[in-house]
């Protein structure tokens, strides 16, 4: 019927019981190992498989190999060429001294005796030859460093593209070389502000 005895109601009490110790003791097992910080099985890491970190000295001495040069002297000689050829257009010191010395020989070796023509040729002809001379030198320096600083990847590190502000600088040197060396040519054949008639 629905009565139960003595005994019975003891052993389910003493099972409930048990029962609830049992739970407690995992609840009681599962903060301690939380507290502990130990990890379950499947949540720890080997040391082998765990990624090896860089040390970020190893890391920038990686990447400054893998960039290769860094283009400071193609800086550096694009700079010379635009230099170059602006000197070649405004003279030099040494365009100077050579008009210089061209008049004084035309001077030294041209007598009183001799036509005019002649000594304007001998005063300021050469002097002025010397000096168109001297800036075509320059001019074709301009050029010739312009050309190789552009010229200069192709026999570098491959994929590696050049600075633009180094193709500019270069590219401004080859156009005031062409420029110097055209004029320079004009004015050493007389084209260009040739001499005056001395008729």
């Amino acid at each position: 019927m629905g009565t139960k005895t003595v005994d019975e109601a003891g052993i389910e009490t003493g099972a409930e019981t048990t029962n609830d110790e049992d739970k407690v003791n995992a609840t009681e097992a599962g903060e301690t190992a939380g507290d502990t910080g130990e990890k379950p099985a499947n949540e720890v890491v080997s040391e082998e498989t765990a990624p090896e970190e860089t040390a970020p000295e190893e890391l920038a001495s990686e990447e400054a190999a893998s960039e290769g040069p860094s283009g400071v002297g193609q800086g550096a000689g694009a700079v010379v060429s635009a230099g170059l050829g602006v000197v070649s257009l405004t003279g030099s010191w040494m365009g100077t001294v050579a008009a210089a010395r061209e008049t004084l020989v035309g001077q030294l070796q041209t007598s009183s005796s001799a036509s005019v023509a002649k000594q304007i040729q001998a005063v300021y002809g050469d002097a002025w030859q010397a000096t168109a001379l001297w800036g075509g030198v320059f001019a074709l320096a301009a050029l010739l460093v312009g050309v190789v600083v552009l010229a200069r990847p192709a026999f570098g590190a491959p994929g590696r593209p050049q600075a633009p502000w180094i193709k500019s600088a270069a590219w401004a040197g080859v156009a005031l070389g062409v420029v110097g060396l055209l004029l320079a040519v004009l004015k050493y054949t007389d084209v260009l502000l040739g001499l005056p008639s001395a008729g």
